[in-house]
């Protein structure tokens, strides 16, 4: 192991977290790893088959909505009460040395990373703040831990939250997040620790959604809207407790998620060929069948997909601008058998349909896949976020 730095000079957390595990800190040059935000295609695992329906009317080609998005805007009622964003700022802050079999050593990124995770709840028209988490966490590498000893990551971020600097700004670290050094990996090191910070980022979300769900908060009056897809991966302890597995998928009855990035090419024929001008010929106020697939990580939940068009294409800068991915989560017996029903379908599309925001925000090249609640609980959260220039100055 590479020898301690000795006593750190000042409270940067670098020097400490030097010190504490025996590596070498090179002072490198900081800098944002996320990328800017503009509309991206998700380029995901599963594939989306046509042919496995999850509805309970068959249904082959585009369904109109047109007309139930106006008679629900012309009610005085609403399902679609909570919307939740997660969101996270991630930097590589330093390299950190370390050394390896004889006297070779190797240099690894350390990753640092705000999280944020808000809910806003529809009240009377308006939207208010429900709930919010923020987290500032470290990604460091594996070997890090040179003995392997259990606690010493929790032991570690105890003693940098110790340090001058950090009492005095009133900021603690919630944990510190090892990344795998192994080379049976293709990532790079900086994505690893970014997947590590996002993995965190997603337990945060899973944990607002039960809380919602412990209060009363969600029924079939009253919907949660999650920016992003729904793939939760339960955990251990969740899948080897079948009550706790069935409150798992149970915290999901009444959510759904509208992804404003996805893969068009997952979606397949019956004939199992990429079929992505299914979706990109989507006319406006239209949505698609729904289709049910599963991904082998999760377990054996089952998800229904649909897309929904709030843009007219010939008004957007692609043919995928202004369609929405939805999901839920099947939950029940009888919607693992039948699938979710039509009808209920056709009201959360509409619905979210009238939720399209009603003008471009600026720079945001996202706002033809924008709902405007949405919209308003993603800057909520990122307006609660410490500025890049302090957070970096801590290291």
């Amino acid at each position: 192991m590479i020898e301690a730095i000795g006593k750190p000079k000042d409270n940067k957390v670098m020097n400490i977290l030097a010190e504490v595990t025996g590596g070498k800190s090179y002072k490198a040059h900081k800098y944002a790893l996320d990328h800017s935000e503009r509309p991206s295609v998700d380029y995901g695992p599963s594939e989306i088959v046509w042919r496995r329906r999850a509805e309970t009317s068959p249904q082959k080609n585009y369904i109109d909505l047109s007309n139930r998005c106006k008679k629900l805007a012309s009610q005085d009622d609403q399902i679609l009460s909570y919307f939740l964003d997660g969101s996270r700022r991630v930097f590589k802050v330093d390299d950190m040395a370390y050394s390896q079999s004889g006297n070779r050593s190797v240099i690894y990124p350390v990753v640092a990373g705000q999280i944020g995770v808000g809910c806003c709840r529809r009240v009377d028209k308006k939207m208010i703040p429900a709930r919010f988490k923020r987290e500032f966490v470290l990604s460091m590498p594996d070997v890090a831990d040179a003995d392997g000893k259990s606690g010493f990551w929790p032991a570690t971020v105890k003693k940098l939250n110790e340090c001058d600097e950090l009492k005095r700004l009133g900021m603690v670290f919630s944990s510190i997040l090892p990344y795998k050094t192994s080379k049976n990996d293709d990532k790079k090191y900086e994505d690893r620790a970014t997947a590590a910070i996002q993995d965190r980022m997603i337990d945060r979300e899973k944990e607002l959604v039960a809380e919602l769900v412990r209060e009363g908060m969600l029924d079939q009056d009253n919907y949660l809207v999650k920016d992003g897809s729904l793939e939760y991966r339960p955990t251990k302890e969740d899948k080897s407790d079948k009550k706790k597995y069935q409150t798992f998928k149970n915290n999901y009855n009444w959510v759904i998620g509208a992804s404003k990035n996805f893969n068009p090419e997952v979606c397949m024929d019956a004939n199992g060929h990429p079929n992505p001008g299914f979706i990109a010929e989507l006319p406006l106020y239209h949505r698609t069948p729904v289709a049910e697939y599963e991904n082998d990580m999760l377990g054996d939940i089952k998800f229904a997909v649909w897309y929904i068009r709030l843009r007219d294409k010939n008004r957007t800068r692609t043919p995928f601008d202004g369609i929405l991915k939805v999901e839920k989560i099947l939950v029940t017996e009888e919607e693992n058998e039948r699938g979710i029903e039509s009808d209920l379908v056709d009201t959360l599309s509409a619905y979210l349909m009238n939720e399209r925001n009603p003008v471009c925000y600026g720079s945001d090249l996202r706002w033809a896949n924008h709902l405007y609640p949405i919209y308003l609980t993603e800057s909520f959260v990122k307006s609660r976020y410490l500025s890049t220039e302090s957070f970096l100055h801590l290291f």
